[in-house]
């Protein structure tokens, strides 16, 4: 029986997630549902419809800043997703990936903040006393630094690949923009009334 030479084994698409910023957007959806709740339940006259109208508003948002921002990144492309938008970045596209105040990645002469990856200065200053203290260079990286140096990583080694070329694709999320601007457009009514 021949051995036929192995392929290189594929990986599952990375994922950047805060999870401060996810447990944070299910605390306030909790508290907003437990208050505008209430509000509906045991509320006299125009309250249920002001919470109702006030939830309409938040809840979106809360999603769009707390639950909804990642970071993808695949052998072709790189799968950004802030609040109000989704951009989808061909390795091919990317000129840069850096962390300095934010996380963000550079493609087409315009820059694209990476949400997901936040940026700790106290963090940063932590690991790298931590790194002096135990002469290792990779203790002295914070979370953000190491998530962008792989991500750097992965843009130099699959620039070059054909499946990795095309153009940068913005997408903006209406799904979290309109109901926002419904909830705070009947906000508005019902309290001028």
């Amino acid at each position: 029986m021949t051995s036929s030479p192995k392929a290189p084994q594929e990986y599952a698409d990375r994922s950047y997630r805060s999870p401060a910023g996810i447990g944070t957007g299910v605390l306030l959806l909790g508290l907003v549902a437990w208050l505008g709740g209430d509000a509906i339940a045991r509320g006299e006259g125009r309250t249920p419809w002001l919470a109702l109208a006030g939830m309409l508003c938040v809840v979106p948002l809360i999603i769009a800043f707390t639950l909804r921002p990642g970071v993808w990144a695949g052998a072709d492309r790189l799968l950004v997703r802030n609040p109000f938008r989704t951009i989808t970045l061909p390795w091919g596209a990317v000129d840069a990936v850096r962390a300095g105040y934010s996380s963000e990645v550079l493609a087409g002469g315009r820059t694209y903040q990476l949400w997901s990856i936040p940026v700790s200065l106290r963090q940063r200053k932590r690991a790298v006393r931590r790194g002096e203290r135990e002469g290792d260079g990779e203790a002295g990286r914070a979370t953000a630094d190491a998530a962008v140096s792989a991500l750097r990583d992965l843009a130099e080694k699959n620039a070059e690949r054909a499946t990795a070329q095309g153009e940068v694709n913005v997408r903006w999320a209406y799904e979290m923009i309109v109901p926002s601007f419904v909830g705070l457009v009947l906000l508005v009514v019902l309290a001028a009334r």
